[in-house]
């Protein structure tokens, strides 16, 4: 039994050095590879298809302001004043969802970006326990602009589409610098499930849901990271 301590105590111990090494090393390196991206590839091939990855990453300086916009109004209004996590958003969701419709979530940019960098998708309690576990590390460790920078480099835009420049060239022909604010908030709305949602071929609640974001750009507070 001791000796069965003594691995699981360096385990304990190996988890939370490695992770928050990587946490740091990630503060300033691009992230060219998530789990997602493996998990996609793995499924094209059992599927019998190509892996395909389009993703370039950018700094947040050459991307659309419009966007940086956008993903808050869309995602996490509160993006600029929480901690990691939002109790009024939570709370929004549950009381959503005790209504029997669409499943909506409650989680921040901070929480998306550490699940997309460093775990799986998943509803377990032990991928929400470690996805608020990585949430207390970037948030105390990477400013909020790193925040944003990594979220919208690393997030999925579409079928093998990853991070809002691709996504920019793909849908509009364009940088992501240069997106306007109807486009950028297309891109964002599609962004729950951008596989089914294509932001240059937008269905009726698409466009809906488009110009709901694009008013609510206008009267949200302008993110500012300087």
């Amino acid at each position: 039994m001791k000796k069965l301590g003594k691995i699981l105590r360096n385990l304990v111990i190996l988890f939370f050095a490695s992770s928050i090494f990587a946490v740091l090393v990630f503060r300033f390196i691009p992230v060219f590879i998530t789990p997602l991206m493996v998990i996609r590839s793995v499924e094209s091939i059992t599927d019998g298809d190509v892996p395909k990855i389009k993703k370039t990453w950018v700094p947040l300086e050459d991307i659309s302001q419009n966007m940086v916009q956008a993903v808050v109004a869309s995602e996490d209004n509160l993006f600029m004043e929480h901690n990691g996590f939002s109790v009024t958003d939570i709370k929004k969701a549950i009381s959503h969802n005790k209504k029997g419709k669409r499943i909506r979530g409650g989680s921040t940019i901070s929480q998306q970006t550490a699940k997309n960098v460093f775990l799986w998708p998943d509803r377990s309690w032990i991928r929400k326990g470690l996805e608020a576990y990585f949430t207390v590390l970037i948030e105390f460790l990477w400013s909020k602009e790193r925040i944003m920078e990594v979220y919208l480099n690393v997030i999925e835009t579409g079928d093998g589409i990853y991070g809002v420049q691709a996504a920019s060239k793909v849908y509009f022909g364009k940088k992501a610098s240069n997106l306007s604010r109807s486009q950028a908030a297309l891109i964002a709305v599609c962004l729950p499930n951008p596989r089914k949602f294509n932001p240059a071929d937008p269905s009726g609640y698409i466009l809906r849901r488009k110009n709901h974001i694009v008013n609510l750009m206008g009267k949200i507070k302008r993110v500012n990271f300087e």
